[in-house]
């Protein structure tokens, strides 16, 4: 059971602004606590399993265009086509784990995003190896907010109806 505060009957929870959670990770990453390190493990691996496993799957789409006999060129515009979107999504996503996307270019990349997913996948493996994706952007702006809020708080400190008037 949690504590309570004795004045209202409500848990003792910090005033003021509450974290953000990621996803993978809910609220983990402000005090890197509760598995934090075992699911940055876990999901590096995984990230990288399934980038992997994306790319065995291109592979064999690849070779079902080598068997249907199109031609160079088309495996090579293939090729190509993957290549670009993948390195697009990989700085998309790097970028976006920085700053918060516009969502109006969020929704014009998507098809992109979507067919370079591999890129996509490195990036959330590579970010995983040092910290939570988008950590350390929510942790900026978290911190912003706790100062804000002690900024306000401290000026509004105490009871204003017990304040002494001045005469």
């Amino acid at each position: 059971m949690s504590a309570e505060n004795g004045k209202t009957g409500s848990p003792d929870t910090p005033a003021g602004p509450r974290p953000e959670p990621l996803r993978f990770y809910g609220t983990t990453w402000v005090h890197h606590d509760n598995g934090y390190t075992a699911r940055r493990i876990g999901l590096a691996v995984g990230s990288l399993a399934a980038a992997a496993a994306a790319c065995f799957v291109l592979r064999i789409a690849y070779q079902g265009l080598q068997i249907a006999d199109i031609g160079s060129f088309v495996s090579l515009l293939m090729i190509v086509m993957f290549a670009i979107c993948s390195a697009l999504a990989f700085r998309h996503t790097w970028s976006a784990f920085g700053t918060r996307p516009d969502p109006d270019r969020q929704s014009s990349l998507r098809g992109l995003l979507a067919i370079g997913f591999v890129g996509s996948l490195l990036a959330y493996f590579f970010r995983t190896l040092t910290e939570a994706p988008g950590e350390k952007l929510h942790r900026a702006e978290y911190e912003k907010a706790r100062e804000e809020y002690e900024k306000r708080a401290t000026r509004r400190s105490g009871n204003p109806s017990k304040k002494r008037r001045r005469r």
